[in-house]
């Protein structure tokens, strides 16, 4: 562990170029950081011990959760029980028992037409859009291709592949049927021409091939399906048609009765016929399911197409019969369904999404047998459901993947690691009472592989904010994914009727409840959101049931900028005048003729309208507060753009476009109500001195009436400590106190006269690093299309226009002024242009007092700068550790006899830690989309700068513990990755992993302690992914197993003369029929074979070393044990075989030894 002497460092630099500054990088990935001189942090340097290496980060995806996206195939093997989904983007899902979720995909990105697994071979092959075949080796955690086979001439439409074959039937678009050898991924020259499987008299095209499969009670058999209607019975060994089948419907699909006697076709007119293959002339019987019944002669209404059929057997029951489609053309409003046939009865289970694929599952993997299924797996194109065939009333089951993430869209999340234990179990505990119900009561079917839970077990929670206002909780423990806990904050809100909520309408389109921020303290249970409507709410979590009414405040937020006027010459500022270098001034919040349809400007009023009736409130999150934004003049509320909450303070802080407010939720009042000008203005730069505010009218709902004498707004402005700003004005904070059920608005204030002659010359405190903002280099039409429900602040507030946001909040015990002795609570403003404000909070010293005495909430004057928009703030004491913010132990609100034993808050502070020598003892960390700067605290020294980049801009940027070291991860828009080193901001790592193709990524990636990280890759997915080099080698370990070893279950005993006489599939040898010694060479120009980077030699790029030789040795241990068992196995199996024909032999010798010939 090496000791930084960072006063010899600076000394040195100092040498060098003492008039140095600040370094900026010239790589779009990163940049250079600077050490700035400083005196007064001397003490504090020297005992920083930095103990994180570039050895300690390493980037890799971890797991992926959620719905496939824009699924198309689907497989399943019926004896490892394990499932595999392909999707458009050329991805693949196995899916086994919960803990077992693999992704892997296709480099071309090709989509997934079809996927047939090696059934207990541990295998996959999948046929992509681009006519090749991919074969995937499953034996290992990760999957990999092992063989490609890329069709150059044709066109693949259908595959097929036999239980326990290792050739594979690939039929094409030309009509043609091919045959590939699994094992090398070579084609066979046995090729069935469409010409000689059609009838030589025949004068079109049959069209593609549909179907393929192989007859139950032959091998030697291919029955081929094509689109227009002709199925080829052909035999494979006299390479010639047995017979045909001629139909005047297009086929969609085809599947066989177990005996081999009979199949069933669905075709495009809504009809399900089936076939006797010794009277092929004609269908045996014609069905229309859900075609009106005609009079005899006249044929069937038609429907829409039965796009797939699945025709199963039963041993001790009808058999069932279940198709997609068919149903009436006069019924267009019916929803996509899946009919199941069982006997007489006819069953329709309609779909809230439309049917991609449906399988279903068997109790044996023979085709000759009895098929007895007893599940169906409905593949929709947004939901995955399995239906229990067991039941007559055929429930489904619960679902244990987390495949409803979508179930609205996501529009924000929010990761937490190593949060406190009890959480989960509490969440659960709470949200497993409002499950749905009506599941199928036996278990999931799909119950593949193995897993466990791995070394690294710490609770993980993800929270995710949706688009209908929902909240979910999920246990993201041990790489899974289960949801605790819903919460819905749209119950907080009457609902609005037709005609109503144009208010509404006019700030975003759709989705008024759409959550745009979530900010949650683990340790205090306090959960705070903001919605797209410009709302914020509170809420605290309790155990019991609660009827109450819900508070609401009203807050203004009006931001109004003048003409500036330069002051007298001997007030200015010892500082150049920027006045000349402002963008015109304009109002920040739009035109203000706005004028409502009835002619009047609207004005203080709400989004949304709060329900004023008492609300029954289950267990868990319970509303506490309601703050909404209000309508100012005809315009609309701007959307918030940060959000910070203590619980220790009882303080909520939320900013937008125009300014900044602070709520105090524990009396319920409106501490400050402040443009973002003001915040300059507040910091008094010309040192006037305070005069005494004049005395206010009351107002009769208990506001403060403001003076309406056309005093100048900054003589009225008093630095008395029994006074705050609501809207920039000097009022009470205890005048606004509110009652359960009574809004409250500081709208109620009147209009406040302008600026005088002697205001500052600044419209925006300009600073020279504001000066060198770059906006990011995105469209106007990008940025509207991304940000119309959800907006992210590290973007969305930098508009072209003069408005300066608010993007940054944080609460903290730090040093307010400069050279302050004592630590308070404060709270760090963070805005788009770069500017730095420290507000005090002066709170009750008695903890009784709290809930009577107000809070004083004013600007200490003191304002930091970086460039570009902050991002995050963060504090470390002395020795260099993370400091928390302070918070209050969570304690039940509702539960009475706890309350009744101690109604004191207990606080957890974290203080710097104490030190008898003069210097600073705190380190404060701000970082924006261009920059980091830690400065030392109370001295405000930039002792670090570190230019991060200079040509794109950070998206997201956090301070996290790792290793018990804390570090700065930031995610850049350009793809870049980065992780910097505290206090010294040296760059640890700089990986181009990811580039900005979709804003969803911005508005949902996010880093946290332990070396985790997600985003959502898409609409249905979060991709989770880890930066810790220690937890990339420990993945294989915490990854499920796909493949387990199961023996393959046994076929039925055939009996001796079905055995003897009616086996001629079982004799039935495809490799001397498709050998290259029979069948020949395919030619060179009809495919090509593409060797995959699978087994070995894909693992030696995973795995290196001594510990990547073990592994494979250690695989190919295990392989060999168990091809050896299953050897030992099969030559038992011959040994008892012979023995028992031997002793019949013998028997029968005995038997017939003294016989005569003619008494046999």
């Amino acid at each position: 562990m090496k000791k930084f002497n960072f006063r010899k460092v600076l000394d040195g630099l100092t040498a060098s170029s003492p008039g140095s500054g600040s370094s900026s990088g010239s790589n779009s990935g990163g940049g250079s950081g600077s050490v700035h001189p400083g005196g007064t942090a001397g003490v504090l340097r020297e005992e920083i011990q930095e103990t994180l290496t570039s050895e300690y980060f390493h980037i890799c995806k971890t797991v992926r959760h959620g719905f496939p996206y824009q699924p198309t195939a689907l497989a399943f093997d019926p004896v490892q029980k394990t499932l595999a989904i392909g999707t458009r983007t050329g991805a693949i899902r196995i899916l086994g028992r919960p803990g077992v979720d693999c992704y892997c995909q296709h480099e071309s990105g090709a989509a997934v037409l079809q996927l047939q697994f090696l059934i207990n071979e541990g295998a996959l092959v999948s046929a992509s859009s681009d006519d090749t075949l991919h074969l995937w080796n499953l034996r290992q955690k990760r999957p990999a291709i092992l063989h490609s086979l890329k069709f150059n001439r044709e066109r693949i439409t259908y595959c097929h592949l036999p239980f326990q074959s290792k050739w594979l039937y690939v039929g094409t678009e030309r009509g043609n049927t091919h045959i590939v050898n699994i094992e090398s991924f070579i084609l066979s020259g046995y090729v069935i021409m469409w010409n000689k499987a059609i009838e030589l008299s025949t004068k079109t095209h049959p069209g593609p091939v549909v179907h393929l499969s192989d007859s139950p009670r032959d091998e030697g058999k291919l029955l081929i399906g094509y689109e227009n209607g002709t199925v080829v019975f052909w035999d494979l060994k006299s390479k010639r048609a047995e017979l045909r089948v001629y139909y005047d419907e297009a086929i969609h699909s085809i599947d066989w009765h177990h005996e081999g006697k009979q199949f069933m076709c669905s075709h495009s007119d809504g009809s399900l016929t089936l076939w006797n293959l010794k009277s092929p002339s004609r269908p045996f019987q014609t069905t229309v399911p859900h075609g009106k019944s005609q009079k005899e002669g006249r044929k069937s209404e038609s429907c829409k197409p039965i796009l797939k059929v699945e025709y199963k057997t039963c041993r001790n029951s009808e058999p069932f019969i279940i198709f997609s489609g068919g149903l009436s053309y006069d019924k267009a409003c019916r929803r996509p369904s899946l009919t199941i046939m069982h006997g007489k009865a006819i069953t329709v289970l309609e779909m809230d999404h439309p049917i991609v694929e449906f399988l279903t599952l068997c109790e044996t993997p023979y085709p000759n047998e009895f098929q007895e299924p007893y599940a169906v797996v409905v593949l929709l194109e947004k939901d995955l459901i399995v239906v229990d065939l067991t039941q007559s009333n055929f429930p489904i089951f619960e679902n244990p993947y987390p495949m409803d993430i979508h179930e609205s869209p996501v529009t924000c999340t929010a990761y937490f690691a190593d949060c406190p234990p009890d959480l989960i179990l509490v969440l659960y505990s709470i949200g497993v009472k409002h499950k749905k119900q009506g599941y199928s009561n036996k278990e999931w079917p799909i119950t593949g592989g193995a897993w466990n839970l791995g070394t690294q077990t710490y609770p993980e929670i993800i929270i995710t904010g949706h688009a209908d206002g929902s909240i979910k909780f999920w246990d993201a423990s041990a790489i899974t994914l289960q949801m605790l806990y819903k919460l819905k904050t749209s119950k907080v809100f009457e609902k609005q009727k037709v005609g109503e909520g144009k208010q509404t309408c006019e700030i975003v389109e759709e989705d008024p409840y759409a959550i745009q921020m979530i900010y949650w303290c683990p340790e205090s249970r306090i959960f705070c959101v903001s919605g797209v409507s410009a709302y914020v709410i509170i809420y605290k979590f309790s155990r019991h049931e609660i009827t109450a009414e819900i508070v609401s405040l009203e807050v203004r937020l009006q931001y109004d900028v003048e003409d500036i006027i330069t002051p007298e010459p001997e007030t200015s500022p010892p500082f150049p005048d920027l006045s000349s270098q402002l963008p015109s001034s304009r109002s920040l919040s739009g035109s203000t003729n706005t004028v409502a349809s009835e002619g009047v400007a609207k004005d203080s009023i709400p989004c949304l309208n709060v329900k004023t009736r008492p609300v029954r409130m289950p267990p868990g999150y319970q509303a506490e507060l309601v703050i909404q934004l209000v309508w100012v003049d005809g315009e609309p509320p701007q959307q918030i753009t940060s959000l910070a909450v203590s619980s220790a303070y009882g303080i909520v802080a939320f900013g937008n476009c125009n300014g900044l407010a602070v709520v105090d939720f524990i009396q319920k009042t409106v501490l400050l109500s402040m443009g973002t000008i003001d915040l300059y203005r507040s910091s008094d730069l010309y040192q006037r001195q305070p005069r005494s505010p004049r005395k206010n009218k009351q107002f009769i709902a208990g506001l403060t009436e403001l003076n309406d004498s056309p005093v100048p707004l900054e003589l009225e402005r008093c630095k008395s400590p029994t006074s705050d700003h609501v809207n920039g004005h000097c009022t009470s904070p205890t005048s606004q106190s509110c009652s359960s059920g009574k809004r409250l608005s500081s709208a109620d204030v009147s209009k406040v006269n302008r600026w005088g002659p002697g205001r500052p010359p600044f419209r925006k405190a300009q600073s020279a690093a504001c000066m060198e903002i770059s906006l990011p280099v995105t469209t106007e039409e990008s940025r509207e299309n991304s940000y119309n429900r959800s907006r992210s602040s590290s973007i969305s507030s930098i508009d072209k226009d003069s408005k300066e946001a608010i993007t940054a909040l944080y609460f903290m015990e730090s040093f307010a002024r400069k050279n302050d002795s004592t630590i308070s609570p404060c709270l760090f403003v963070g805005t788009s242009l770069g500017m730095v404000f420290i507000i005090s909070l002066n709170l009750p010293s008695a903890d009784e007092q709290r809930f009577t005495e107000p809070v004083m909430v004013l600007p200490s004057g003191t304002f930091l700068s970086l460039k570009g928009a902050v991002l995050t703030f963060s504090c470390m004491d002395r020795t260099g550790g993370l400091m928390q913010p302070p918070y209050e132990v969570w304690k039940d609100p509702n539960n009475i006899e706890e309350n009744e034993k101690s109604w004191r808050r207990k606080l957890v502070m974290n203080f710097p830690s104490p030190s008898q020598e003069i210097g600073d003892h705190q380190y404060t960390i701000i970082c924006s989309e261009k920059q980091a700067k830690v400065f030392s605290l109370p001295s405000q020294t930039c002792l670090y700068v570190h230019n991060i980049t200079e040509t794109s801009f950070i998206l997201r940027a956090d301070v996290v513990v790792m290793c018990n070291s804390a570090c700065l991860a930031c995610f850049c828009a350009n793809g870049h990755i980065m992780i910097m080193s505290l206090p010294s901001l040296r760059p640890m790592l700089d990986v181009n992993y990811l580039p900005l193709t979709d804003m969803r990524i911005a508005r949902t990636f996010c880093f946290t302690n332990e070396g985790q990280a997600l985003y959502l890759v898409s609409p249905t997915e979060i991709q989770r992914l880890t930066y810790s080099q220690e937890m990339c080698d420990n993945l294989q370990d915490m990854l499920g197993d796909l493949f387990t070893p199961i023996e393959t279950p046994e076929a039925q005993n055939r009996g001796f003369l079905k055995g003897l006489f009616g086996g001629s599939g079982q004799t039935f040898d495809r490799e001397e029929l498709f050998g290259e010694a029979s069948a020949g060479k395919a030619s060179r120009s009809l495919a090509q074979h593409i060797p995959g980077p699978g087994g070995i030699e894909g693992m030696k790029g995973a795995a290196g070393g001594v510990m990547g030789e073990l592994t494979r040795a250690r695989i190919a241990l295990d392989e060999r044990g168990q091809r050896l068992g299953e050897l030992e196995e099969k030559t038992a199996g011959m040994m008892t075989s012979a023995e028992a024909f031997s002793k019949h032999a013998h028997e029968l010798m005995l038997k017939y030894k003294d016989k005569k010939w003619y008494q046999f």
